[in-house]
């Protein structure tokens, strides 16, 4: 369904994407999982044809994006990070006016804002102001419109920033059936979690360039014997921590100053936790708590990098 192939982009001297490659299947759903600034919403903006690249190819059903925008278009939805919608207008009037840009007729986009409606979970606010929604039922109508065309790729961009836990499940199970159903899917997030529970593959993104690619136990595979520990402490002020790195075993340590918390990158070693403490005690830190958390997606991003996803 893609192929993306060694594609650059940059804004003057700053190279934000760098030879990116990877491709994705008809049915599966991808995820691109990253910090933000990464280079996930660049390298989306040129998949839909909305950036052009300076380098490389990018192909959506053997059709290339450079030379066949149009075709290219009407085979991909789009669901942006920003509301994509006129407030003023119902919820039906816009999803009507994004299907006749898609060049439905108007019988064709009235029956599938009905089907549409149905499956965001809207139908009993269809004739309802967008500027009267939560910030969650804007984000599920702006869904909807990506859809209107029955897309064969949809492409969603950060689609539940900002909002609250319940429509972001609804969004969740929402994007998850529409997957069951057949329609490929690339989800772009810095949640882990959303991610994992989405995606047949992740490419985990950083600094313009994917830096692991496959299915979730795969890339946790990567951290081999690797385990973080998280350290609460009183205090991590003096840099006191930085000597916790040259602790045998000792991966990566990184410290979050708000939290009071070092999470350490550890290799699974019967003595670590203890001298991990000792070192604290002799820096005259209290240590609080400690937890121990199995490898996943942020600890093998946090071994690869020295960085939290969410930082």
């Amino acid at each position: 369904m893609l192929e993306v192939k060694e594609v650059k982009k940059s804004f003057g001297k700053n190279v934000v994407v760098e030879g990116v490659s990877f491709s994705v299947k008809k049915g599966e759903s991808f995820g691109l999982l990253g910090p933000n600034g990464a280079g996930k919403s660049t390298t989306i903006a040129m998949i839909c044809g909305l950036l052009p690249y300076e380098a490389g190819e990018i192909l959506i059903n053997g059709l290339s994006v450079r030379r066949e925008p149009r075709k290219v278009k009407k085979k991909i939805g789009i669901v942006p990070q920003e509301i994509a919608l006129y407030p003023t207008m119902s919820a039906v009037d816009n999803l009507l006016f994004w299907a006749r840009m898609y060049g439905l007729t108007r019988v064709q986009a009235k029956k599938r804002a009905e089907v549409v409606l149905e499956i965001v979970g809207l139908r009993d606010r269809a004739k309802h102001k967008i500027e009267t929604f939560s910030g969650g039922m804007k984000r599920r109508i702006n869904i909807g419109a990506a859809l209107m065309h029955e897309p064969e790729l949809l492409i969603m961009d950060e689609p539940t920033v900002g909002i609250d836990p319940q429509s972001r499940n609804h969004i969740l199970e929402t994007v998850k059936k529409l997957n069951a159903d057949g329609m490929t899917v690339i989800y772009t997030s810095h949640y882990m979690e959303e991610v994992e529970y989405l995606c047949d593959r992740i490419g985990i993104v950083d600094e313009g360039k994917i830096i692991a690619l496959g299915r979730k136990g795969e890339l946790c595979d990567l951290l081999t014997d690797g385990i973080v520990i998280i350290l609460h402490v009183d205090s991590i002020e003096g840099n006191w921590f930085k000597e916790l790195e040259h602790i045998a075993n000792v991966d990566k340590v990184v410290a979050n100053s708000e939290k009071n918390t070092l999470e350490i990158v550890v290799n699974n070693h019967p003595n670590i936790v203890s001298d991990i403490i000792s070192c604290a005690v002799k820096a005259n830190v209290k240590v609080l708590a400690f937890e121990r958390k199995e490898p996943n997606l942020e600890s093998l991003f946090l071994q690869l990098t020295g960085r939290s996803l969410r930082d």
